[in-house]
């Protein structure tokens, strides 16, 4: 048996990638295990958004919505090429909410915490004259702008688990925490890879990560889950990209609901998001045709050229973990988070609810409280600490150009394509390549036995979904045939 860790992190998602990250930060010995790979659930399957999320203010959320508009300016510091600050239109319907309400609104979200120049103020825009009132049918005129950031999320959580284990982090994927077994300074944990080999780790304390799964680890250690936990599906729709330009829509729904449309891996449209109770495995969640219908209706109520659900070329789900509460409508149900720690014995801590905006200063508040239940007292760091690996150069539109001094002879489009996924790092993708015949094997549609073997040997690659699907988005631009030959490459039975 191992000599004993400081810290267990199990889960795998944002929030355990980032109380890892910052753990490791501070100088702990950290463990992280999943069970399936990073950002395999609910992290991977988000609105995509770094947002303050405009809808909670009129449910009166305005603390969360403050908190979460200060991470929005950390996290496009950290990690500049991922976070793209993005202009969003809100087209202004009378018989929904008075123009009154949404000026009031965005004064609001533009005061409770400003976070600079990359995210200005929103203002009223003509659509009869502004071009992109073309998307709209004519009987819209007038839209209020506002400003909050695109995330490629399964990206972001890679991120955080990157450089949580280059400070220290055991990252141990298709790893499943099988029992908890509590002592009075510690935990024994019994561990188990997806080759059947069992590992027992000695640890001081326990996070518990694992978002819709967290009731079941605490069943595991013996122990009540100590709040309720509200399951809610959340399903998307991606389409061929429905306009040329770069904003993103935000249209209200006669149900109060809002739905998402966003421009999505330059040539596709995100749309979303639903919201509605989910009762069954959280692994086994897929959109429902009710859904795909409710999306492609509530933005035909204001597109000038309709979305039908023929067009949809890939649809995702996730279930959020969120916090029971008093309402009966699940979109309404709040984003917050809860930290519950147990220190009677073994420190456990769980965490309850949270949205991917404010993963980082839930992690900064749990490595506080684990730090103060383990007497110890190194300060946080990650506020204004390092970028996260590849962000150490700024935004896309700073690195391509060294890019492209650096490699003359490869494809531009390549070049953007890799500064877009691994910002400054895609040095480290391309090494000593000068050609493009250097490049291996081309799959298609951009995609090198390169940056495969890079994302195989150093983010933990081994399925072709984890590639194609989170590492990268490569998915929705290859074919069957080509996606299959991914596959067969990585020795993945099932394309």
């Amino acid at each position: 048996m191992d000599d004993i860790v400081d810290v267990l992190v199990v889960g795998g998602g944002i929030n355990g990638a980032g109380i890892a990250r910052d753990a490791a930060g501070r100088g702990w010995s950290v463990c992280l295990c999943e069970q399936d790979d990073l950002a395999a659930h609910t992290s991977s399957a988000s609105t995509k958004l770094i947002h303050g999320g405009l809808r909670y203010l009129q449910y009166g959320q305005f603390s969360l919505v403050r908190k979460a508009l200060r991470e929005r300016g950390v996290l496009h510091r950290l990690a500049p090429h991922l976070v793209t600050p993005t202009t969003f239109l809100l087209p202004h319907a009378p018989h929904l909410r008075p123009a009154w309400m949404l000026r009031v609104g965005l004064w609001l979200y533009d005061h409770l915490e400003h976070t600079g120049a990359a995210f200005p103020h929103a203002r009223r825009i003509d659509l009869r004259s502004d071009p992109r009132g073309a998307v709209l049918q004519p009987r819209w005129r007038t839209a209020f702008s506002y400003a909050d950031a695109r995330v490629d999320d399964a990206r972001l959580v890679v991120l955080n688990a990157l450089d949580a284990r280059e400070r220290g982090a055991d990252i141990r994927l298709r790893t499943r925490c099988e029992q908890l077994i509590r002592h009075r300074d510690h935990w024994l944990a019994v561990l188990r890879q997806a080759d059947g080999q069992v590992t027992r780790l000695r640890v001081r304390a326990v996070v518990n990560a694992t978002g819709p799964w967290a009731g079941n680890l605490l069943e595991r250690a013996g122990m009540d889950a100590p709040i309720g936990l509200r399951l809610v599906q959340g399903s998307h729709i991606v389409v061929p990209r429905l306009y040329a330009h770069d904003s993103a829509y935000l249209f209200q729904q006669p149900d109060q609901r809002v739905v998402f449309v966003i421009p999505f891996e330059q040539d596709y449209s995100l749309i979303g998001t639903t919201d509605q109770d989910y009762d069954g495995d959280p692994a086994r969640v897929q959109i429902a045709p009710d859904e795909i219908t409710y999306l492609c209706d509530a933005v035909n109520g204001w597109l000038r050229t309709a979305v039908m659900p023929e067009h949809v070329v890939w649809q995702f789900s996730g279930v959020r973990p969120l916090l029971a509460d008093h309402h009966h409508d699940a979109a309404k149900v709040t984003r917050d988070y809860r930290l519950h720690l147990d220190a009677q014995q073994a420190a456990l801590l769980s965490v309850l609810g949270g949205k991917l905006t404010t993963y980082r200063t839930l992690a900064e508040e749990a490595v506080d409280q684990l730090g103060a239940a383990l007497g110890r007292s190194e300060p946080a760091w990650t506020a204004d600490g390092p970028a996260l690996p590849g962000g150490d150069e700024g935004p896309v539109q700073a690195v391509l150009p060294a890019l492209e001094t650096s490699y003359p002879e490869l494809p531009r489009s390549l070049l953007l394509d890799l500064a877009r996924r691994h910002g400054s790092r895609a040095r480290r993708v391309l090494g000593d390549v000068r050609r493009p015949d250097q490049l291996g094997h081309h799959f298609g549609a951009g995609l090198y036995q390169r940056e495969v073997d890079y994302l195989v040997e150093h983010e933990w690659v081994v399925e072709s979904d984890d590639l194609l699907w989170r590492r990268t988005h490569f998915g929705l631009r290859l074919d069957e045939a080509q996606r299959a030959a991914v596959a067969a490459y990585l020795g993945d039975p099932r394309p």
